[in-house]
């Protein structure tokens, strides 16, 4: 993270948690693949399910990602401090939800890679806005790069199965034809009313 006070961090933190939940119930409503549509502002977004390294509960975190030569990479932002970063330091075992479909994967830390600083610029161009939010705009030189990311840790998920099922991407998209047939009878009763306008 570019260099910010602990305060400001802290509440930069908050502010990423409650848009987080945001996020994760775009991806359950089956609207994740909007983020598609505008790369360049939301960024890249994919959501890891991992499990807590004490409960063993699984927990989802939305992050974003660079897709670079058929890999998927990610930056842990806040450091080794990231929760899901110490659950997968604790258990590699992760599932991610992707714009094209829903996969089991092993995370590893690959922050001491030699293509660290190539590879942590591309998942930086892939965050959209975030990188700008968080100081460290993915045109600055490779020196200034490496010194404003020394702390973050760079993520490599090695995709290994497609899955299916209950429990993934889509599980709310139920909600819409329900809201449609109770909503649309009550907006057309409303219209033959003379309310529409």
């Amino acid at each position: 993270m570019g260099q910010i006070s602990p305060q400001a961090e802290n509440q930069l933190r908050q502010v990423f948690k409650s848009f987080n939940r945001f996020m994760l119930i775009l991806w359950q409503l089956g609207l994740g693949t909007w983020f598609k549509f505008f790369p360049k502002v939301t960024g890249q977004v994919m959501v890891i399910t991992h499990s807590g390294r004490k409960s063993s509960v699984k927990h989802r975190t939305p992050v974003n990602y660079a897709m670079v030569n058929g890999e998927i990479y990610c930056t842990a932002g806040f450091g080794a401090r990231a929760d899901w970063y110490r659950n997968i330091q604790a258990n590699p075992d992760v599932e991610v939800w992707l714009p094209d479909g829903w996969y089991t994967g092993i995370a590893e830390d690959i922050s001491s890679s030699p293509d660290r600083l190539f590879l942590m610029r591309q998942v930086l161009i892939g965050s959209g806005f975030a990188a700008y939010l968080f100081g460290v705009p993915p045109n600055m030189t490779d020196e200034r790069l490496a010194n404003l990311t020394e702390n973050y840790r760079l993520i490599h998920i090695r995709l290994k199965e497609p899955r299916t099922g209950s429990g993934g991407p889509g599980d709310l998209a139920w909600i819409w034809p329900l809201a449609t047939f109770i909503l649309l009878p009550l907006a057309l009763k409303r219209c033959k009313r003379g309310k529409c306008n």
